[in-house]
């Protein structure tokens, strides 16, 4: 069967996610067994259940693209975004809910399309690349009118509080919005910047539920910047030195 090999990847890869994540809630409950005060499990959370296998599917999918020849992730990838943009619905992050449905979904399926014309015009030997420089510069200052952006909608229309209330919440918030959006454009090419700007949302995350006291999320997110690490030192390990772009000033 065509292309078997790349779906028993992806199912390997979300085997190997649900055992991650069931050692992670086992660990979690005992630790709740210890320590009731903690309250690290929120089953009566209908956003915190769906966000479980959200990140369940979401760890399969960056799992299943470290190989730059796996399509198949993309399609674990639109589910995730799917169940997410349910999630923030719920937490009434919305936002995040149209990032989700408008944004993430059709830049996967673009991901789908691409990835798999690579495949079946023969092109195996994928090269991954870095931006050029000039390429870069405007990522990054996309990156940050988007983060600002986020910040102002969220100080204007959605808190309805002071441009400086709350200001680390809301920055950390538009930082992980500007962040997932170019990385989940730039795996569309892929361009080694997507990992880059994975590590950002990760560290984003992990500032914003410090911040929030969410111990759980702290953990998860502590996961997915190791997962989105090696993913990325994966890609980076693969790419030619003539593929370097802004690393060497190309």
């Amino acid at each position: 069967m065509k292309n078997a090999h790349l779906w028993r990847a992806l199912g390997r890869n979300t085997l190997i996610s649900v055992l991650l994540f069931g050692a992670l809630l086992g660990l979690l409950w005992l630790t709740e067994l210890l320590f009731p005060s903690l309250n690290l499990l929120k089953w009566q959370d209908a956003a915190w259940v769906v966000g479980i296998p959200a990140s369940v599917i979401g760890v399969a999918y960056i799992l299943t693209i470290r190989d730059p020849h796996n399509f198949t992730g993309f399609f674990a990838g639109i589910l995730m975004s799917i169940l997410l943009g349910v999630q923030f619905i719920l937490e009434g992050s919305y936002d995040c809910t149209f990032l989700y449905f408008c944004i993430f979904v059709p830049f996967q399926m673009m991901s789908i399309y691409k990835w798999s014309r690579n495949k079946n015009d023969g092109g195996a030997s994928f090269e991954p690349k870095f931006l050029e420089t000039i390429r870069m510069w405007m990522s990054v200052a996309i990156c940050l009118s988007i983060t600002i952006g986020d910040y102002l909608l969220q100080t204007f229309a959605i808190m309805h509080d002071g441009l400086w209330d709350s200001w680390a919440i809301k920055l950390f918030n538009g930082l992980m919005i500007a962040s997932s959006f170019l990385a989940n454009y730039w795996l569309i090419y892929r361009k080694n910047d997507a990992w880059i700007y994975w590590f950002i949302y990760s560290v984003a995350g992990i500032g914003l539920f410090i911040i929030l006291g969410n111990a759980f999320s702290i953990v998860l997110f502590i996961f997915f910047l190791v997962i989105n690490s090696m993913a990325g030192i994966a890609w980076i390990k693969n790419t030619k030195h003539e593929n370097l772009g802004w690393v060497i000033g190309k």
